[in-house]
């Protein structure tokens, strides 16, 4: 089978982004079977770097200033648009630390989840690595657990504000878990996904997972959390501020698009996809399920409002 692996990367000012091109280059087994599209949006155009790279010709490298963004999922597309044709898809955030050999064991891993399902979707929050001392720290995962993604317990579901957050919770297991929501700082499936699932740019950061995941399922694929996976993720230390926010900065004053703007939009959007008179085409659900069968699967009814626990109180 073709081997090739297409890794989208959206990145808004990101210090951390040449840093994760090189590792998956650098720790991948088969470097020469990997393809990297980069949406980068920064001040400042980095395409000289880029060429001088020694694996420059693997890059599609895209440089959108700031002020012309309108935010993740917006970028995500168009990270999509620089897919060619690879086997897999493999989409992470511009901070991530990759494993040795990470490439043949998602390979593999994906291998064994297709003996169960025609189109499986590896996903979920990848675990943390720090950045101390300069050099990039991890502690490797046990894998004795897998981690399912839920509703924050805290959650109001309603049919005017289908817009929820999502939490990791641990299931013991000794096999990938069918879940129902996808982590957009990892996923990996076949390439295909990128032309029947595309990210719908009109929406903004919250819910473009939900939208994804839903009309993933409809369309016929299935998420499975895998207990191990062999990359890590600088996540941003809660309640300090962040000025590589999308909503922050001067730039945010100067957008054709403001953030409010933005996120009422997406937030209408999403609660016609979920609980209203649906979204035509490619960004409307699939007509391989219904939403009856995303609410006995996933315990998560958007039109009704309500929140179950499909793994009777398992989860930690």
């Amino acid at each position: 089978m073709n081997p090739t692996i297409f890794i989208s990367m959206a990145s808004y000012m990101d210090p951390m982004l040449f840093f994760t091109i090189n590792d998956a280059f650098a720790k991948a087994s088969r470097p020469e079977t990997i393809r990297i599209g980069v949406v980068d949006q920064h001040v400042d155009d980095h395409r000289a770097a880029i060429r001088a790279l020694p694996h420059a010709q693997q890059v599609r490298y895209m440089h959108v200033h700031p002020e012309d963004t309108q935010g993740v999922s917006w970028a995500r597309n168009i990270a999509f648009s620089l897919y060619d044709g690879e086997a897999y898809l493999l989409q992470v955030d511009s901070h991530t630390l990759f494993e040795p050999g990470w490439d043949d064991k998602l390979r593999d891993q994906h291998a064994t989840v297709r003996e169960r399902f025609a189109k499986p979707i590896l996903t979920t929050y990848p675990y943390r690595f720090d950045i101390i001392d300069g050099q990039p720290r991890y502690e490797p995962n046990a894998g004795h657990t897998a981690l399912v993604l839920r509703p924050h317990a805290d959650t109001v579901l309603t049919p005017a504000d289908t817009v929820m957050r999502f939490q990791g919770r641990h299931l013991f297991t000794d096999e990938h878990v069918r879940g129902c929501h996808i982590a957009g700082g990892f996923l990996f499936c076949a390439g295909s996904f990128v032309e029947e699932v595309p990210y719908d740019p009109y929406l903004y950061f919250h819910g473009e997972e939900q939208s994804l995941a839903v009309r993933a399922f409809t369309r016929g694929w299935d998420i499975l959390h895998p207990m191990q996976i062999p990359l890590y993720h600088l996540y941003k230390n809660e309640g300090t501020p962040h000025d590589s926010h999308h909503w922050h900065g001067e730039v945010e004053r100067r957008r054709s698009f403001p953030s409010a703007y933005l996120t009422e939009r997406a937030k209408q959007r999403l609660n016609r996809l979920l609980a209203g008179d649906g979204l035509p085409g490619a960004y409307g659900l699939g007509k391989v399920r219904s939403m009856a069968e995303f609410t006995a699967l996933s315990g998560i009814d958007y039109r009704n409002g309500i929140i179950t626990d499909p793994f009777d109180g398992k989860l930690c």
